[in-house]
């Protein structure tokens, strides 16, 4: 596999389309790391690493709303990879503008971890754009 996040993403997008409450993917510290920005946005429910063998797996529950009975819309309306490896983009602090009328984020690689462009603005820090949740 040439790009594991991207792999990440498409299985999180592809849960979503069949509503599916969670999910269990190979671990990795970029996932993780990516895993903790969407619970601390509050576009997931949880995530657990789970142990298996020599390796870790990653459990993402995602986080539904009802608008009526027997029926559940995600909160994760669209996920979408944008620093590819073939094609690195990066962005200064100075340019980090709302995702959406300020509904989405985007996940950033910066020098102090990865994090959420809300975060980065705070802390003035640019990076790599590794994907944008809205």
């Amino acid at each position: 596999m040439t790009d594991p996040i991207a792999d990440m993403i498409t299985r999180i997008r592809n849960a979503i389309a069949v509503r599916k409450d969670e999910i269990i993917l190979p671990a990795s510290r970029t996932k993780i790391q990516i895993a903790a920005v969407l619970k601390e946005e509050g576009f997931i429910k949880d995530y657990e690493i789970i142990p298996d063998g020599k390796k870790l797996k990653l459990k993402i529950v995602f986080k539904y709303f009802y608008p009526e009975p027997n029926t559940k819309i995600s909160v994760i309306r669209g996920l979408r990879r944008i620093s590819k490896p073939g094609r690195r983009l990066y962005i200064k602090a100075k340019d980090i503008k709302p995702i959406f009328g300020g509904t989405g984020i985007l996940i950033l690689s910066t020098s102090r971890g990865i994090m959420s462009s809300t975060v980065a603005k705070k802390l003035n820090v640019g990076g790599e754009i590794i994907a944008q949740v809205w």
